[in-house]
């Protein structure tokens, strides 16, 4: 039975620089585009976008970093209705009456890659994960069942993390970010994917964007409201996925592997675009390289 590879990546705002940085390792490796050796991609918010820009784009790992540089990604994290360097009682209160950012920036950058192109333009199957907040159940737009869907509207409506950016329209439908319910969305791919290659047998790679594992001060958080929780990272709790991977695993066994570790020194906050931050990113995902290599090599090797 023909193997087909499938790629699963996490949402992470700024962290999903981690993730292409080991890809493109990957890449140089493999000597042969991302694109072209997986079959199948799923992604959640900021893994989605990069799901969609080598799918649909076929772009390679070198242009994926430039997508997530620095530049662009003060772009997405431009218009904040607060100083995100000050985290005061004022700033987390700004936070009570709208969405952290305007998404101008982010819609505009995701024009400039993907133009008019549609779902359906796609080279690859992909799938994005999302949340419809009136049906109150997830979303997973697709390449194959949603081809007259525009792919900026599909890439803003993955990453419309809450509090961060403003729901998003798609239709008739009001989605955000799928982080909420499937951040680690490898079983969803495996599901869909086999709608697409059935009597298939799947390998999949799936690769994080770190883990928050700095403890919560479980005493002092029996006294937090809403600002105690969002100046604590509520959102990062909600994406956690550990659970999934355990899932995956359990289910996919041999032929399953996750690309993933704790942040170390990496701020768990989505937006911290720093150039310190950036680096301790980046610095991340070349460890994932050093660690996974050869069990990713093994994964992918043709059967």
């Amino acid at each position: 039975m023909k193997t087909k590879y499938i790629l699963s990546l996490d949402g992470g705002g700024v962290r999903a620089l981690a993730t292409v940085t080991f890809l493109n390792s990957l890449e140089k490796a493999l000597e042969t585009p991302i694109y072209e050796k997986f079959d199948f991609f799923i992604g959640t918010s900021a893994g989605a976008v990069s799901c969609l820009a080598m799918a649909v784009n076929k772009m390679n790992s070198s242009e994926l970093i430039e997508f997530w540089s620095q530049e662009n990604l003060n772009q997405i994290l431009s218009d904040s209705i607060w100083d995100k360097r000050a985290n005061t009682l004022r700033s987390t209160l700004g936070l009570l009456q709208g969405s952290k950012y305007k998404d101008k920036g982010k819609i505009d950058l995701l024009t400039d890659y993907f133009k008019e192109k549609k779902m359906g333009d796609s080279y690859k199957p992909v799938c994005a994960v999302c949340y419809d907040v009136q049906s109150r159940k997830p979303v997973i737009l697709s390449s194959f069942k949603d081809k007259h869907l525009s792919v900026i509207e599909v890439a803003s409506a993955t990453s419309a993390a809450p509090t961060f950016y403003p729901t998003a329209k798609v239709g008739n439908r009001y989605l955000i970010d799928g982080a909420i319910v499937a951040n680690h969305p490898s079983l969803h791919g495996f599901i869909e994917a086999k709608k697409v290659y059935p009597d298939t047998n799947f390998k999949v790679l799936s690769v994080g964007t770190g883990l928050d594992r700095k403890p919560i001060p479980g005493e002092e958080s029996q006294s937090w409201g809403t600002i105690g929780w969002l100046r604590n990272n509520l959102f990062g709790l909600m994406a956690e996925s550990s659970l999934d991977h355990e899932l995956a695993e359990g289910i996919l066994g041999e032929n399953y592997l996750r690309i993933n570790s704790e942040l170390g020194d990496v701020n768990p906050e989505l937006d911290d675009n720093s150039e310190e931050n950036i680096e301790r990113i980046i610095d991340m995902g070349n460890s994932w390289w050093n660690i996974f290599e050869d069990r990713t090599l093994r994964l992918l090797s043709n059967d």
